[in-house]
């Protein structure tokens, strides 16, 4: 495989990523950023924790999506992180449904 087919493979796998994440973000209530990944969750839970004179964070996820592009299973029923830098937790915006006028 040359680089350039490399180049073009990755591009459409990441392009396949994006759109998946378009598909599933709406059932989210959490987008979940820290310094190796990112991920959507519904229940987010951080601990930081003190050891030895310096702090990690503990993030416990449940029912979550993970941006990874070469993961072959996104969906997963618990992620357990730890973490020596920042952890960025946002909720994502709620729609109400649309109501038809009759």
């Amino acid at each position: 495989m040359s680089a350039e087919d490399l180049e073009k493979f990755e591009s459409e796998v990441e392009l396949a990523l994006y759109q998946e994440y378009r598909a599933v973000v709406a059932m989210f209530k959490y987008v979940v950023e820290t310094d190796r990944r990112f991920y959507l969750a519904n229940e987010v839970n951080i601990v930081p924790v003190t050891a030895g004179g310096s702090v990690h964070f503990e993030v416990n996820l449940k029912d979550a999506w993970v941006w990874d592009m070469y993961r072959p299973v996104r969906f997963v029923e618990s992620v357990r992180v730890l973490s020596f830098k920042d952890v960025n937790v946002e909720e994502l915006p709620h729609k109400e449904p649309i109501q038809q006028i009759e």
